[in-house]
């Protein structure tokens, strides 16, 4: 019964993991790394919390995550894509303003609280008949909305990247650049218009942590995880199966790590089971032989005069 309830949760921990990474595979295959994506993860957590809390609307609180992921995504393309500055330094940058600003506003809206505000958190719904099912049941159906649509989605995501127009036009410009513009296919709009839809996504992985698992903000809740969401892109090969493969293993680190915190027996020092996640990401990244990175990853693109 134990190892069922820690898989359970580890396909409930991997869930924003797998958003988030997919979101950045998008923006990365384009040529753009979206560095932020630890300050837009909590940007989104926030956004999410004041959106339900003031509204008392969990769906309206989704919405705000996404609109506030997307300003983020247009103030970051503006300044790498269109002004063409250092994406590293830029990204670094709104990740320390994100982190400010979030908390900054969480205490001008609701004051300085000694106990945190909380909200009523997705609950799990267990889809009729499957969850019946001994064993997998629990695992995989018997999850909240939100774990569901974003499996969903990975099939989806591997859709529209390998199999249509739009995914190819998105590939290219990150491996061809040159050849996307000479189809008459404006660079910088493919990549501004990907970095806006995929800071949106990444900001709704956010959210998860205040609307669908803990009901509430605090100012380190994210705690690095928009980065291992980063690092499990490259981990994944820039690719959304191996997206959802890399950010399963991490969910089960984190599963793993609320496990033993909460178990009754201490065997292994609490401090390690904390860190566990992430040094799986280290372990991994150093253990990763080859990547095939997207050629003008991290390029801007500047159109040759004739």
């Amino acid at each position: 019964m134990a190892i069922i309830l820690l898989l359970s949760r580890a396909l409930q921990m991997s869930t924003p993991l797998i958003l988030g990474s997919i979101a950045e595979v998008y923006s990365e295959k384009t040529g753009v790394m979206n560095i932020a994506i630890e300050g837009v993860f909590l940007i989104g957590a926030w956004a999410g919390f004041v959106g339900a809390f003031t509204t008392e609307n969990i769906v309206i609180g989704f919405l705000t995550a996404l609109l506030a992921g997307m300003i983020v995504g247009l103030v970051y393309g503006f300044i790498t894509i269109i002004l063409k500055q250092h994406q590293i330094v830029t990204g670094v940058a709104l990740n320390i303003l994100l982190a400010a600003l979030a908390v900054y506003l969480y205490r001008v809206i609701f004051g300085v609280r000694v106990t945190p505000l909380k909200i009523k958190p997705l609950s799990r719904l267990a889809l009729p008949l499957l969850s019946d099912i001994p064993v997998v049941g629990e695992i995989l159906f018997n999850q909240n909305v939100m774990t569901y649509i974003v499996l969903l989605f990975v099939p989806l995501a591997y859709y529209v990247l390998y199999k249509t127009r739009i995914g190819l036009i998105i590939r290219s410009t990150g491996a061809n650049p040159e050849a996307v513009d000479a189809a008459g296919i404006k660079v910088e709009k493919v990549r501004y218009l990907t970095i806006i839809v995929s800071s949106g996504f990444a900001a709704l992985a956010g959210s998860f942590y205040t609307l669908a698992f803990l009901g509430m903000f605090s100012q380190d809740i994210i705690g690095g995880r928009g980065w291992i969401a980063f690092a499990i892109c490259f981990l994944g090969n820039w690719h959304p199966v191996g997206a959802l493969l890399g950010a399963l293993a991490f969910g089960l680190a984190d599963g793993l790590s609320v496990f033993f915190q909460t178990a009754s027996v201490k065997i292994i020092p609490n401090e390690f089971i904390i860190a566990l996640p992430y040094i799986l990401t280290i372990a991994a990244t150093v253990a990763r032989k080859s990547f095939s990175v997207p050629e003008y990853l991290g390029v801007p693109y500047v159109k040759e005069e004739n």
